[in-house]
């Protein structure tokens, strides 16, 4: 069993760089936190799955910062994902979670958006836009079916169910119109084989994008910069937090904080005193 799952490592890591647009660093983080796992984890075969018992693991890094704990456990969860996806039955067992102070997220620069959306081909084109301009995760995306578009609003089904209107850019309404002129859509807005289209394909298409300009783009990074660049140019933060299907507005309060920072590192840029120390 170590043996196959050894081999599954290989191909998660390359999933990761394929699919997911990881950085290399973090790639990197993940082998070795894999490679330093596997090693305790204690692994029982039983009934048809199996059961990874974290525990002798987790008292091996215990003395560590609760940063890094989080980021090595969410490594194996991410692995366990992975297995289980590709016909797997992984049971984890001791996966408490350790709380941690949130981080900023990682918002990209406006113009580098708009530069790879002139380099793109109309099916990529829509795929950044629909995420750039809707603020939509990549599993909202990924069922849109032509029946949530109007001229004005695209009806998008979020977490738990719960629906919501988003505002739909005449830009976007048109390049969303040209895209179906050119493709004979039967249900969803992207399709392949009669269905959906997979959130792994929309994922590595976004990658596939940024990745001409040298850049490792994730599909959530454009949903951040939807949020931040309407809370930079003053939309309320309530506002912003209906638009993104946040069930709770405290969620929306960290790209304050973005916005923040962003503003605090100007200010340094700009200040006299600032630049005379350069």
């Amino acid at each position: 069993m170590k043996k196959l799952i050894y081999t599954k490592k290989k191909d998660f890591l390359q999933y990761l760089e394929d699919i997911r647009a990881y950085s290399d660093l973090t790639i990197k983080s993940y082998d070795e936190t894999l490679r330093e796992s596997l090693k305790k984890i204690e692994i029982i075969e039983s009934d048809n799955k199996v059961l990874f018992n974290l525990m002798p693991y987790r008292l091996e890094i215990a003395s560590l910062n609760s940063k890094t704990i989080s980021k090595k456990l969410s490594a194996i969860r991410s692995f366990v994902s992975y297995l289980n996806q590709n016909d797997m039955n992984i049971v984890l067992k001791s996966d408490d979670s350790i709380k941690i102070a949130k981080t900023l997220p990682k918002p990209i620069a406006h113009k580098y958006i708009v530069k790879a959306i002139q380099d793109s081909n109309m099916h990529e084109k829509l795929v950044i836009v629909m995420l750039y301009t809707l603020g939509l995760r990549i599993s909202e995306l990924s069922i849109i079916k032509l029946t949530d578009i109007s001229d004005e609003w695209i009806r998008v089904l979020g977490k738990g169910n719960k629906q919501r209107d988003v505002p739909l850019l005449s830009f976007t309404k048109h390049l969303i119109d040209e895209y179906l002129k050119l493709n004979n859509q039967k249900q969803f807005l992207f399709e392949a084989n009669d269905g959906k289209l997979s959130e792994n394909s929309l994922r590595y298409t976004v990658n596939k994008v940024f990745k001409r300009h040298g850049l490792k783009v994730t599909p959530h990074q454009l949903r951040h910069s939807y949020a931040t660049e309407l809370l930079n140019n003053s939309a309320s933060i309530s506002d912003v937090s209906e638009l993104l299907g946040h069930s709770s507005i405290s969620t929306t309060q960290i790209y304050t904080k973005l916005g923040s920072a962003l503003k605090q590192k100007n200010y340094n840029k700009a200040h006299p005193l600032m630049k005379s120390q350069d």
